[in-house]
């Protein structure tokens, strides 16, 4: 399992890129992929939507089950991935590439963001 270093981590195995004026990008990390198989649908939140730090702002649905998706930090959605929503496969086979969910003009950011190191003691 790889885990770029440059990217943070949270508890619900989402990952969140560096802040490029006051945006980032957010996706789920492989383990989360691996764990849930064959993403077959994803619900991603809208442009516009305010998502909230630890709490449900879509699903991912795999051929094992319907997982929500958490969003790290709290902003407004400012572009969602439509290539995800056309071919949800992408979060399995590129999850920290094209499989990307969403980005987010952060306005509160959780101190309990985990290290790749971190993350990949925690994920175990």
């Amino acid at each position: 399992m790889s885990n770029p270093q440059q990217l943070r981590y949270s508890k619900e195995h989402e990952w969140l890129s560096a802040v490029e004026d006051g945006v980032a990008t957010v996706g789920i990390t492989e383990f989360a992929a691996n764990a849930l198989g064959d993403v077959v649908f994803a619900q991603l939140p809208a442009v516009g939507d305010t998502v909230t730090a630890g709490e449900s702002c879509g699903e991912l649905e795999s051929t094992k089950s319907v997982s929500d998706l958490y969003s790290p930090v709290s902003g407004e959605v400012v572009a969602a991935n439509q290539d995800v929503v056309d071919d949800p496969a992408l979060v399995n086979s590129a999850p920290f590439e094209g499989g990307w969910l969403f980005k987010v003009k952060i306005t509160d950011e959780p101190g309990d963001l985990m290290s790749a190191d971190e993350y990949t003691a925690f994920a175990g």
